[in-house]
């Protein structure tokens, strides 16, 4: 077998068998007893209906996996990727219109394959537990509006990196770095300008209590604030959230819903916690690695993008520069396996410090540990995950951990 091809189908059959591990042993670890810190959190019955909730999902994401999987599978042993060549090669002579044409194809096909799952789980289970609130409508129109920004800044993208692998030489990796760095920063401004105005409407939050609690907190930890706006999240879910945004002046946004289930003592020590990311500088590390990250991805393909075995692997006629880049986003998933392992952790370590930063600076650190606990059984989260399901998946510490650090430090 090509040494390539027996890579890229180890690489996805470890990470399936691990991850359908992982899911056995949440549904396996699950207990109905509720743990002595979360007593005052839950009676018994919504304790049953959150575990219920993760079996649900977990069950389904086990199905949905176990699709991809064989789907994934199927389509690259019977040479797809092939198929595919050819037929965006029958209809386009520009090559790199013939590499969007070829990704778009790739994309749309899995997005059409995958869509009835997305909408059994948004009006089957989230229906059935009381966290929908989306149309039908409302759930295509996403769905067309992510299309049209996927297609035009994707588009822009892959055009920059097919364009300068072809005429910048060996130094096209560097350059494809340079713009897909730039393309880092200006994502988050160009999100809250463009981008989530398209999803939702923001409203300037209202003079009032919470208003001037969080406008009091800003001054205090001297957070340049610019504005508080509120989201209209309920139009699509009942989950929670509030998120901060912008360069130089801070613009906090809180979910609506956040706002409807939660005091203003809370919503202060949850914007608190988002605080302690641009103080500790989160954002600012976390976006110069994932450039360090992207600048080696880069150089390891100007290695591999045109390499015949990698094409042989996959049954290709013609050698391709858009083909390559596919193949080696394949062949580089087991670094990227590795990599997830270390970057959780490191995004666990910034949730624990943020914690600290919150729990510092708030008057009562009851109100930090009170919203956390009110933010995961509102949205009806698994309190007690599986170890390997943390270490693998997890991007924030499970509650336990986060409410005992905390209280530690008191």
């Amino acid at each position: 077998m090509n040494i390539y091809l027996a890579i890229i189908l180890s690489a996805l059959t470890i990470n399936f068998l691990l991850q359908s591990l992982v899911r056995i042993l949440t549904v396996r670890t699950l207990s109905t007893e509720i743990p002595d810190e979360l007593q005052d959190m839950y009676d018994p019955d919504e304790y049953r209906r959150s575990q219920e909730y993760t079996k649900a999902n977990t069950r389904f994401a086990q199905f949905v996996s176990t699709f991809g999987y064989c789907i994934t599978l199927a389509f690259i042993l019977a040479a797809g990727f092939n198929y595919a060549d050819i037929l965006v090669r029958s209809l386009v002579s520009n090559s790199i219109i013939r590499g969007l044409c070829f990704a778009g194809l790739l994309f749309l096909a899995r997005d059409i394959l995958f869509t009835p799952f997305a909408l059994y789980r948004t009006f089957v289970i989230e229906e059935k537990y009381g966290f929908n609130t989306m149309t039908v409508k409302t759930f295509f129109l996403d769905k067309i509006k992510s299309y049209c920004v996927g297609f035009i800044l994707g588009g822009i993208i892959l055009a920059l990196i097919l364009f300068f692998f072809e005429q910048a030489g060996p130094y096209a990796w560097a350059a494809a770095w340079g713009a897909v760095s730039l393309f880092i920063i200006l994502m988050q401004p160009l999100y809250v300008l463009v981008i989530a105005p398209l999803f939702n409407t923001f409203t300037p939050l209202q003079q009032g209590e919470l208003r001037h609690r969080i406008e009091e907190y800003a001054d205090k930890v001297d957070f340049p604030l610019k504005e508080i706006n509120v989201m209209d999240g309920s139009k699509r879910s009942s989950h929670s959230n509030a998120y901060f945004s912008g360069i130089l002046k801070k613009r906090i946004v809180l979910f609506d819903t956040l706002i409807a289930g939660h005091p203003p003592e809370e919503i202060v020590a949850i914007l608190a916690h988002e605080t302690g990311h641009y103080k500790k500088h989160h954002i600012r590390k976390g976006i110069l690695l994932a450039i360090i990250h992207t600048g080696i991805m880069f150089f390891l393909l100007s290695l591999f993008i045109k390499n015949p075995g990698l094409f042989e692997a996959f049954r290709m006629e013609h050698i391709s520069l858009y083909a390559g880049l596919v193949f080696f986003g394949l062949l580089y998933s087991p670094a990227e396996m590795i990599l997830s392992v270390f970057f959780n952790r490191l995004s666990r370590a910034f949730e624990y410090e943020s914690d600290r930063f919150a729990a510092e600076t708030i008057e009562n650190r009851a109100s930090l540990v009170s919203a956390l606990k009110n933010l995961y059984a509102d949205n009806l989260s698994n309190v007690t995950p599986h170890p390997l399901d943390v270490i693998l998946n997890y991007s924030h510490p499970p509650l336990l951990q986060r409410i005992r650090a905390v209280q530690a430090r008191e």
